[in-house]
C-alpha cells in the first residue's frame, strides 16, 4: 500500500513538472503589446510615417521600438555637430548624407527640393508637427530607439554625432530581434 502511494506521488510529481514546462513554453511565446519597427529609410515621408505610427502606438498603450539602420541612421545626427579625426570614407559619408531630420527629403516628387519645401510649408499651415518635432515627441512619449552599430561603423558615424534622445541605445540586430520576437506588430519602413 505504501509503495502504491509513493508511485502515485511520483507520477503526480512528473505530471506537475511536465505541466510547468509546458506553461513556461506557452508563457515565452505569448506576444507582447508592442510594436517593433525597422526604419531603413532616411526619406522624410517614410520617417514621418514611422514616427506617426510609433507615437500612435504608445498613445494606444503599446510599447514602441524603432531600429534605425542604414539610411535611417542620419536622421538622428546633430545638425550642427562636426567631428574630426575621421578617415576619408567616413568623412565622405558625413558630407554626402543629411545631417539630421530637418534635412530629410521626400522619396518621391522631391523635384530638386521643391516638393519637400512644399510639403513642409503645407505641414506648417495645417499645424502638423515637423519631423524633428515628431522625434522630440516620440522621446517624450517613451518610444525606444536603437541605432544599428554596424551602420554607424560602416558610415563612420560616432556616438557624439547623434542627438540627445531619452531612450537612445546602440545595438546590433540580435538586440532588435529579441525585441521584435514577441511583438504583436512588426514593421519595416
Amino acid at each position: 500500500m505504501e509503495d502504491n502511494r509513493m508511485s502515485d506521488m511520483q507520477q503526480l510529481q512528473e505530471q506537475l513538472d511536465a505541466l510547468r514546462k509546458e506553461f513556461a513554453g506557452v508563457k515565452r511565446s505569448v506576444q507582447e503589446d508592442k510594436l517593433s519597427m525597422v526604419l531603413f529609410s532616411g526619406d522624410l515621408d517614410k520617417a514621418l510615417a514611422a514616427l506617426i505610427i510609433a507615437t500612435g502606438s504608445v498613445a494606444m498603450g503599446m510599447e514602441a521600438v524603432i531600429f534605425l539602420t542604414f539610411w535611417g541612421t542620419p536622421l538622428f545626427r546633430k545638425p550642427d555637430k562636426t567631428v574630426t579625426g575621421k578617415d576619408l570614407m567616413s568623412s565622405m559619408f558625413g558630407w554626402m548624407l543629411p545631417k539630421g531630420a530637418g534635412k530629410a527629403t521626400l522619396s518621391k516628387m522631391n523635384m530638386g527640393g521643391m516638393g519637400t519645401t512644399m510639403l513642409k510649408d503645407l505641414m506648417k499651415k495645417k499645424n502638423v508637427a515637423s519631423l524633428p518635432e515628431m522625434i522630440d515627441m516620440a522621446g517624450q512619449l517613451g518610444v525606444k530607439v536603437y541605432i544599428c552599430e554596424m551602420s554607424m561603423d560602416l558610415m563612420g558615424f560616432k556616438r557624439e554625432e547623434m542627438i540627445d534622445y531619452p531612450d537612445l541605445k546602440y545595438a546590433g540586430v540580435a538586440t532588435f530581434l529579441a525585441e521584435a520576437k514577441n511583438s504583436k506588430v512588426q514593421l519595416f519602413l
